[in-house]
Parts: structure tokens; C-alpha cells; sequence
């Protein structure tokens, strides 16, 4: 009987607590689109400015590496900050950061393919990608943003949807865009 109860009490208290879930690893032969590398801390103060961060702005970072954008973003206003990548070490490291940084409650990071991902709900979107990675998200980013969502690139524009800003950080060129209406 005691084992029994034993038993019991200890189902009932692992299941009391949900641990969040664990990062998926990439599905064999799946590799990131881009090698993960930082943008500079000057760069991400530039990219902040550069869209006017406003509090109450939803900020989504595709391909947000170790979350220092979002995590920013959170620092800097009263915002919700999401990071998408697909890489599950990004995402363990992105988590610990934004720990550390004692922004845990306005800041996300999904471990997920940002072409299938929505954040349709962001004001503003904040990218370090590759010319040809921008290209192919641009459709996306017209179809499904609300119109005035601003988003900035560190690095990489898009095709010839000209950028309506352009500044160089310590040799660094982000380029800014403003969804336009639709009609």
C-alpha cells in the first residue's frame, strides 16, 4: 500500500510541473540557411534606432541567433521581442541570455523554419540574412505584414524593393523598408 501511495504521489507531482519543451534537433541533412554570425552591438543599437523602436511594438528577429536583438529590443522599451531560428543551439543559447538579462518575460525564441513561421502580428521585423534569403522572404513579408510594419536588414537588402533608409555602422550598411499599403 505504501508503494502504492509512493507511486501515486509521485505522479501526481511530475506532472504538477511542465517543463518547457525541449529544442527539436534539425531533421538529418536539414543545415541552417546562413552560418550564425553576430551583429556588432553598435549595429543592433543602430538597427533599434533606425525603426524608431516604440514601446508596445511586437519585434520579430528572423534568424535570431543568440537573441542579442530581441533581447535589446526588451532592454531598450516596453515591447514583446520574438526570435525565430531554426538552429535548437541558437535557441538553448538565445533562452540563457535572455535569463541572464532578466528579460525572460517579454522576450520568445521558436526553434522553427522562418518561411513557415507567422508573425503576422509584428510592427517591426529585424533581419541578418542573405541577399537571396531576403528576396525569397519579401512575398511573405508584403503578404502577411500589416501595412507601415517597418523592417530593417542588417547587411542584405532585398532585390529591387529599394530601401527607403540606408546608414553605415563601422563599415556595416542596415537598410530599412516600411510595408506599404496595400491596394
Amino acid at each position: 500500500m505504501k508503494l502504492l501511495l509512493l507511486a501515486a504521489a509521485t505522479l501526481v507531482a511530475g506532472s504538477a510541473v511542465t517543463p518547457p519543451p525541449a529544442p527539436v534537433a534539425l531533421a538529418p541533412g536539414q543545415t541552417p540557411d546562413v552560418i550564425y554570425v553576430p551583429t556588432p552591438p553598435a549595429v543592433v543599437e543602430a538597427m533599434l534606432d533606425m525603426v524608431d523602436l516604440r514601446d508596445g511594438d511586437v519585434l520579430y528577429d528572423l534568424g535570431s541567433g543568440d537573441g542579442r536583438i530581441p533581447i535589446a529590443a526588451a532592454k531598450r522599451k516596453q515591447v514583446r521581442a520574438v526570435g525565430i531560428d531554426i538552429d535548437p543551439a541558437r535557441i538553448k543559447e538565445a533562452n540563457a541570455n535572455a535569463k541572464a538579462a532578466g528579460v525572460t518575460g517579454e522576450v520568445s525564441f521558436k526553434q522553427a523554419d522562418l518561411f513557415t513561421s507567422d508573425f503576422s502580428d509584428a510592427t517591426v521585423v529585424t533581419l541578418y540574412l542573405l541577399d537571396t534569403l531576403n528576396e525569397k522572404l519579401r512575398p511573405k513579408l508584403l503578404a502577411e505584414l500589416k501595412p507601415g510594419t517597418r523592417i530593417v536588414s542588417h547587411a542584405f537588402r532585398m532585390g529591387d524593393w529599394e530601401p527607403e533608409k540606408e546608414e553605415t555602422i563601422d563599415g556595416r550598411t542596415i537598410y530599412y523598408w516600411t510595408v506599404p499599403p496595400r491596394g
